[in-house]
Order: C-alpha cells, then structure tokens, then sequence
C-alpha cells in the first residue's frame, strides 16, 4: 500500500478548532515537522480537510 508524506507548513493559530484537532489527529505538532501515514480513504479525508495547511506527497 502506498504511503503519504504529510508536512505542516502553515500554523494552526487562527484556524477552526475541528482544523486543530485534525492536525494532531495525524500527529502532526510542529511546524516543518513530517509524519509518514498509509494512504487509506480515512487519511485522505482528513488530509482534504486540512488542504490548507500541509503538504503531501505519494511515495
């Protein structure tokens, strides 16, 4: 199964509280920082959400 390399890259101050919750959800807690996840329907729901906020790459 293919993975995802997601990457915060924009700050979380200011966004909707369902936004923040999503983001540690992922495990994501720095800016810069990358966390690798499986590609399921689940986390890329999560990731669309979010769009704004991350970078993702398919490896």
């Amino acid at each position: 199964m293919a993975e995802l390399h997601i990457t915060l890259v924009r700050s979380t101050t200011g966004a909707k509280p369902n936004h923040r919750k999503t983001v540690k959800a992922l495990g994501l807690n720095k800016l810069q920082k990358t966390v690798v996840r499986q590609d399921t329907p689940t986390i890329r729901g999560m990731v669309r959400s979010i769009a704004h906020l991350v970078k993702v790459q398919e490896k």
